[in-house]
């Protein structure tokens, strides 16, 4: 593997720390990536929100309703 030049020349704690800092700003690169790509739309809330209202009417109307 040919690598980056002059990378070898580097003592392995100063390694350490630019493998470090890579993988650091790819985890919180795919952190964000993630939370824009869910965070954008609130769909699953608006749903949700959707069924408790029709829920809450229909449990309004069974205790109204007369019992035999």
């Amino acid at each position: 593997m040919a690598g980056f030049p002059g990378y070898s020349a580097l003592a392995p704690k100063t390694k350490n720390l630019i493998m470090a800092g890579g993988l650091t700003g790819f985890v919180f690169g795919v952190y964000y990536y993630t939370m824009r790509a869910v965070g954008g739309s609130d769909e699953l809330q608006v749903a949700i929100d959707k069924f408790e209202d029709a829920k809450r009417s229909s449990e309004a109307e069974a205790s109204l309703e007369p019992k035999p």
